[in-house]
């Protein structure tokens, strides 16, 4: 099903209007949920869980926090280091590629969601997830659709998922220099489909994607 929203609900950046919420009832560990890596031919998926603050003096550190895919890597290494210094608690988790393969993406997704939970120092009071749903995670959670655009928490969260995973890539084109995963960071494009078509998949690729389930 197509994700969609009335355009005039997208702010021009993120906020803490569905934190705040939350802060305000009660839940004062509030974890923002996102994920990298969904779409792409090779590599894992991550995930990462992002508790911020409740305290007013520190919102102000958290401007220019904005959906990991409206920065550019410079500005997400920035936004890193200052969501990892101001927030409460954060975690990152992965699956596999071969347990995309085995599992399939939305089922690989949770696992990794779940892997960061586990991680997480401070167990959150509710989770505002990027839309998929996590039906057997115990938490109560709320579903947004552009949540990226539309959550500071889940914001941050694509910022440390997005960079998490490209830092991976970047160190695995080293042992595989004729994909680009430097660049394509593991995604479709014509360079790197046509590596996979002169050189075949490495170890890395996700055999259940098209256009890889169909090379011999």
């Amino acid at each position: 099903m197509t994700r969609k929203i009335d355009p005039s609900l997208i702010p021009k950046q993120p906020h803490l209007e569905f934190e705040i919420a939350l802060w305000s009832s009660g839940c004062l560990h509030v974890g923002g949920v996102d994920e990298a890596g969904r779409g792409c031919l090779a590599g894992p998926v991550i995930a990462a869980i992002v508790v911020l603050s409740p305290e007013g003096e520190i919102h102000s550190e958290y401007s220019g926090i904005l959906d990991s895919k409206q920065l550019n890597p410079q500005q997400r290494n920035k936004q890193r280091i200052k969501i990892i210094e101001n927030c409460q608690a954060w975690a990152v988790g992965s699956a596999s590629n071969i347990e995309i393969d085995q599992l399939g993406i939305v089922p690989a997704t949770r696992l990794a969601i779940r892997r960061a939970q586990n991680m997480l120092e401070i167990n959150p009071d509710h989770l505002l997830v990027d839309y998929i749903i996590l039906p057997n995670n115990p938490l109560p959670q709320t579903r947004l659709v552009k949540g990226d655009s539309r959550s500071l928490s889940i914001a941050a969260a694509s910022i440390l998922a997005k960079t998490h995973r490209d830092t991976l890539m970047i160190r695995e084109a080293e042992d595989f220099p004729l994909y680009g995963f430097e660049k394509n960071m593991g995604y479709g494009t014509e360079s790197h489909l046509q590596a996979i078509r002169t050189y075949g998949p490495t170890p890395l690729h996700r055999l259940s994607f098209a256009p890889l389930k169909d090379i011999d």
